[in-house]
């Protein structure tokens, strides 16, 4: 047991030196070179998507000329290579960082496009989960984020070459907004939770009236209140269903509409 343990001990103690021999020979070699030469070189590295290694220049350059233009795109870049790197939580933070230091930089409308697409993108299956209509174990909370960014950047920088881009990627966002709800309400609704569903189905219509979800809601909502024994209710919202949708085949009633892909939800 003891040789072992010395094994692993000695183990740790070279791969400690291997990683301070790769730091002092980073430090070493680019010890006599310009701030351009660094930043030119840290550039080649991430254009190569070499992205530690163009982290690790860029972090040199900082370290060695912290004031000066390169050193405020070096942080700029440094956020891009983690966002390119899979790395979101470190990207956020080089982000809001660079956003605390320089709040009027004018590269800012760059930086909330960057920090819109690492939540947008949060989620590597996204757009397929666009296109299945399966947004129940989305988060939220990260489309949300990401919409306020590019509301953001589309506000206060509306001429900027990344608004146009920001603004297809708000109204997709809106889409998977709506599209959780009303997977939620599905949810509900299929276990009997007549008024969470309703509350959920009213909470589409309310505030994602301009989705593809609007009508489903609808017909969420008319269910519901028909099981809750609220007919006037049903009645109220099966009239708006006919009058915004009338080929909606939701206006079938339930036992003829036993084809229709919602059907578990009314059994």
């Amino acid at each position: 047991m003891k040789k072992i343990l010395l094994v692993v001990t000695l183990g740790f103690a070279l791969s400690g030196c291997a990683n301070t021999g790769t730091v002092d020979k980073d430090a070493q070699i680019t010890q006599d070179w310009t701030v351009d030469r660094l930043y030119t070189e840290a550039q080649d590295e991430l254009n190569s998507n070499n992205y530690t290694r163009a982290i690790k220049l860029y972090e040199i350059l900082e370290s060695r000329f912290p004031n000066g233009r390169h050193a405020q795109q070096a942080q700029l870049d440094t956020a891009y290579a983690y966002y390119k790197d899979d790395e979101p939580e470190k990207a956020l933070a080089a982000i809001e960082r660079f956003q605390r230091i320089y709040p009027q930089h004018p590269n800012m409308d760059y930086a909330l496009y960057l920090k819109g697409l690492v939540l947008f993108n949060e989620d590597q299956s996204f757009l397929n989960k666009l296109a299945s209509q399966d947004w129940s174990d989305r988060d939220p909370k990260a489309n949300r984020d990401a919409y306020h960014a590019f509301a953001q950047l589309v506000e206060r920088y509306p001429d900027s070459r990344y608004a146009p881009d920001a603004s297809e990627r708000m109204a997709k966002l809106v889409d998977a907004l709506g599209g959780n709800e009303i997977a939620v309400a599905r949810y509900y609704i299929n276990r009997g939770a007549y008024l969470a569903a309703a509350n959920r189905a009213q909470k589409v219509v309310e505030q994602y009236q301009n989705t593809r979800f609007v009508e489903e809601a609808l017909a969420i909502m008319e269910l519901s209140y028909t099981r809750m024994n609220k007919p006037q209710l049903a009645e109220d919202t099966r009239r708006i269903l006919a009058q915004n949708f009338p080929n909606s085949p939701y206006l079938q009633k339930p036992w003829q509409a036993n084809s229709m892909p919602w059907w578990r939800y009314w059994k």
